[in-house]
């Protein structure tokens, strides 16, 4: 037999065939790792999404969603008021553990440790694209705050966001201006920025000294510096060309992730998209004004739907829904009057935003942390209902094992890996326990455990009707005990007839605060 010369391109042509055998396996492996996009809204009830028994409005974007996902009805999150949700929801760690976590003031500094790992940075190193855009309320800057006339750090991009545009605070607080990777958008060098707690001089224009001029009016507590017809917590002057108007908030916020989400379809990525919706000051656009009959509360939640409508469109756009998994939640329970005078009492009618759950925000009730939680990944999760218990703390490591990222030692304390119960699977089971917080400056928790809730109430005060009512507190026992399964509304305090019940659970939710974590 004759031998052929030995080519050269042969090594190079047997590469090629062994890259295109193994390429079915490498997109395989590639899709089967989704792209993620967590929805968190702020301040939206149990009972305010036609999905989960609205009668009063519609929801319909928020509808198709938990039509084509999964809808749980045992979906929290950590806390009854946000920055210590967002803490926990990026670090996996209850925030009652770390000091400094409770509401972010306007110069607060970034509650989250750069060397903490978060979701973020996992999924990042994991080769994520990464970004948060929408209400950031974590804080920034070190020890002295946030520097807003220069480059303001440490920030998203220390945590774990590549990309971040950013409202800083929260929009009832100053200053309101854009924060983009780490420096304010449009400021004017000759207009300086200044954000402070105290009125920079006796003349400054306040709620206070100009409340006639209000197109939105304070009932307690925000009557700081004026910025569109409406008066804040705190102070701050400046800043003009960069300042926002609240009407603008929503579209800004679909504008900008639209555009992100088209440069990076082509890679995975993980967008924390962080509406301001449907907390105060609730100004929606104009567009929106009406919309239901529930007045600018209402008109929120509407608005708010459409932003989820408009990031499906956007998915289905550039064929991306298949490869998506979409988590719908809520950074707390539902609020009535939070310092404006809106109609929000006056305009409710018959709608119940909490559902058929007791309290609201700032309340460690069901109520406070209780939300509508929805989970969509077309084609990999069956259209259904789920009772499993399942948290915001519980993504972190959720998504990790969903990307196959490694998780560092010692991350993700209080986070459980609830992927099977986010895709629906038969087999998999949601968390056996659940602490709930309020702000935590008070100490109280809820602590639920299957059936059993108990309440600790370590201020003796709770606000009990918060929803339908404004912030009014009154007494409360230290500790409560409810059946969930036979009084969801928590209204039967069962201590006496379960006092082994009762004891076992203050034991076990004493035992978890001091372990400094949940899990090995």
């Amino acid at each position: 037999m004759r031998l052929l010369p030995r080519s050269p391109r042969l090594p190079l042509l047997r590469l090629c065939l062994l890259v295109a055998a193994l390429a079915p396996g490498a997109r395989a492996a590639a899709e089967a790792r989704p792209n993620v996009i967590v929805i968190m809204a702020d301040d939206l009830g149990y009972g305010d999404v036609s999905a989960y028994g609205a009668t009063e409005l519609a929801t319909p974007h928020i509808d198709r969603l938990a039509a084509e996902g999964l809808r749980f009805t045992s979906g929290y999150c950590s806390a009854s008021t946000c920055t210590p949700t967002r803490y926990s929801f990026l670090t996996g760690a209850y925030a009652f553990r770390r000091k400094g976590t409770g509401i972010a003031p306007p110069n607060g500094r970034l509650v989250v440790p750069p060397e903490v790992p978060t979701g973020a940075s996992v999924l990042r190193a994991a080769g994520y694209r990464t970004a948060v855009i929408g209400k950031w309320h974590l804080g920034l800057g070190g020890e002295k705050g946030p520097d807003w006339n220069g480059e303001i750090r440490p920030g998203p991009r220390e945590i774990g966001f590549e990309h971040s545009f950013l409202l800083p605070t929260t929009n009832d607080r100053v200053p309101q201006v854009y924060v983009r990777n780490g420096r304010v958008l449009n400021l004017d060098p000759a207009d300086p920025l200044w954000v402070g707690d105290r009125s920079p001089s006796p003349d400054h224009v306040t709620g206070l000294s100009h409340r006639s001029t209000l197109k939105m009016d304070w009932s307690h507590g925000h009557n700081g510096t004026i910025h569109n017809g409406i008066s804040r917590i705190g102070f701050y002057t400046g800043g003009h060309a960069a300042r926002f108007r609240d009407e603008d908030l929503a579209d800004k916020w679909v504008e900008q992730s639209v555009a992100w989400l088209e440069q990076v379809r082509d890679q995975p990525f993980f967008l924390f998209f962080a509406s301001h919706d449907l907390h105060v000051p609730r100004m929606p656009h104009e567009r929106f004004h009406g919309a239901t009959k529930l007045g600018f509360r209402g008109d929120s939640i509407a608005q708010f739907d459409w932003s989820v409508g408009e990031l499906m469109k956007a998915l289905d756009r550039l064929g991306l829904a298949e490869r998506t998994l979409v988590v719908l939640c809520s950074d707390n329970g539902p609020v009535m009057d939070d310092g404006y005078q809106d109609g929000a009492l006056e305009k409710r009618g018959a709608h119940r935003a909490g559902g058929p759950f007791r309290g609201g925000k700032y309340s460690v009730y069901e109520g406070g942390t209780r939300t509508p939680f929805i989970a969509r990944w077309k084609g990999r999760i069956r259209p259904g209902v789920s009772d499993a218990v399942v948290c915001t703390i519980d993504l972190p490591a959720s998504l990790a094992a969903l990307a196959g990222a490694a998780v560092p030692a010692g991350a993700f304390p209080d986070s459980f890996d609830l992927s099977g119960a986010l895709l629906g699977r038969a087999d998999a089971a949601g968390r056996d326990h659940l602490i709930q917080q309020d702000n935590g400056q008070a100490g109280n928790y809820g602590f639920r455990e299957g059936r059993w809730k108990l309440v600790r109430h370590d201020s003796r005060s709770a606000y009990h009707s918060v929803v339908e009512r404004s912030l009014a507190r009154e007494p409360a026992p230290q500790f409560q005990l409810f059946d969930l399964e036979t009084d969801p509304g928590e209204t039967r305090d069962v201590s006496a007839a379960h006092p082994e019940v009762a004891a076992r659970l203050q034991a076990r939710l004493a035992e978890l605060i001091a372990a400094g974590r949940s899990r090995g």
